[in-house]
């Protein structure tokens, strides 16, 4: 039988910790939440490894130390409502809802969707509620929000997302130029994003986040 809680605890030694991400909230729902749990049945035993783990066509379970880091530069505060967008098998969410007051996890695929629901019953996370909806259009119902993660690369952030983020409230993205990715993360101010470099990530660009191909005659 596989000892999951161990390669629990050797993630956040080998890849979280190393990489400066020492805030306790993180490192406690790192090492309480089971991501096995949130990944596809068959990739089980992929869960710890550091590399994004392939969820769908385009879409991935970010690496933990990533997610790590975003969570880490965000500063989830517990009084604050959090969008999870691509929240995927809801892997994300299940970190976020024990640093936030609240999470809307969105996911597009009605599948994952699904599954997302069970995987966050099964794990307790009673203050987060699965949303099925485009990716590119947010979960504006239930916003503004403090903070929103977004679950994958972006090539142009949709209009729409800057909207459901409250005055002084926080969004990260992973920006992809090619194969190269940076994590940025925006901050509202004066109904404008001000985006600052946090560090460097990679992930599949999320659909309905691509850049537009212009042809040129």
């Amino acid at each position: 039988m596989t000892d999951f809680a161990r390669r629990r605890t050797l993630m956040v030694d080998t890849q979280i910790r190393p990489s400066d991400v020492t805030k306790f909230p993180i490192i406690e729902a790192m090492l309480s939440v089971p991501r096995e749990m949130f990944v596809p049945a068959g990739q089980r035993e992929a869960a710890y490894i550091g590399e994004n783990v392939p969820l769908k066509p385009g879409r991935v379970v970010l690496e933990p130390r990533t997610l790590a880091k975003m969570l880490d530069a965000l500063n989830v505060q517990p009084d604050e409502v959090a969008l999870d967008i691509g929240t995927g098998l809801g892997y994300s969410t299940a970190l976020l809802s024990r640093m936030a007051e609240a999470v809307v996890a969105l996911e597009e695929d009605a599948d994952l969707a699904k599954d997302a629901e069970a995987a966050l019953a099964e794990a307790g996370a009673d203050n987060a509620a699965v949303v099925q909806g485009s990716l590119a259009e947010g979960a504006a119902k239930h916003g503004p929000y403090d903070v929103i993660v977004i679950e994958g690369g972006v090539e142009t952030l949709p209009a729409a997302l800057e909207g459901q983020l409250k005055e002084g409230g926080r969004m990260a993205a992973l920006f992809m130029d090619g194969a190269v990715g940076a994590c940025k993360v925006g901050y509202k101010i004066d109904g404008r994003m001000s985006w600052r470099f946090a560090f460097n990530a990679a992930a599949p660009v999320l659909a309905g986040f691509e850049k537009e191909v212009s042809f040129a005659l």
